[in-house]
């Protein structure tokens, strides 16, 4: 990584934090799908310089970083046209060469729950040639334990509760099928950096980005 530009999301009393990270993000995701490779890989990541996720106090803060190897890469994704909707609640910074004095590192990833309803009913829909919508509302057949009477026979997807994770997240909208769902981001400190793609969220698994 060579070059960022910054985007700070502006205070404001009649609009909350985290709905504006929603709207944001949105609009970088969009962006960041288009600039994908035919491996699915982005070439710009994100960081989150203000994050916080201990004390039980989790927050994404009001500055995100976008991050790549060149300046090309920045300009082709134009951030400041993607958020021109935004310019009232948002400022972007041009890009911008990283500072000598880099602070470290840091890997920040999608981090998903065990189990979620929306996952499974969509790999039951899959198995099953349905859509989302009928596989979430579709009554299932259990197996019974021999000797358990009290055992449930039947749910559905649609009435599982929802879990959580203990990390700030963003509320998105899917893509594909229209859903509402919470992106949680995880974040690692490392000792060096480590190059690789990242996802159409700007986010990786083992691809780091500069902390500063």
């Amino acid at each position: 990584m060579h070059c960022y530009l910054e985007i700070t999301l502006l205070p404001n009393p009649e609009v909350a934090l985290n709905f504006l990270w929603s709207k944001v993000f949105q609009q970088l995701h969009l962006g960041l799908v288009e600039a994908q490779d035919a491996e699915k890989r982005v070439p710009i990541g994100i960081g989150f310089p203000k994050y916080r996720a201990e004390d039980k106090r989790f927050s994404l803060g009001d500055k995100c970083r976008l991050f790549a190897a060149d300046e090309a890469a920045l300009e082709r994704f134009n951030a400041p046209q993607r958020l021109a909707r935004l310019s009232d609640y948002v400022h972007c910074t041009g890009i911008r060469p990283l500072p000598n004095k880099i602070a470290g590192y840091a890997v920040y990833r999608r981090e998903r729950p065990k189990t979620n309803p929306i996952r499974l009913a969509r790999r039951y829909a899959k198995r099953h040639g349905l859509d989302l919508e009928t596989a979430l509302n579709t009554t299932v057949q259990l197996m019974t334990p021999a000797g358990d009477a009290g055992y449930p026979t039947t749910f559905r997807y649609a009435d599982m509760a929802v879990p959580s994770v203990a990390l700030p997240f963003i509320r998105l909208q899917s893509l594909s099928g229209g859903q509402t769902f919470c992106l949680w981001i995880a974040k690692t400190e490392v000792a060096a950096p480590v190059a690789g793609g990242f996802s159409a969220y700007g986010l990786s698994s083992v691809a780091t980005v500069p902390e500063f």
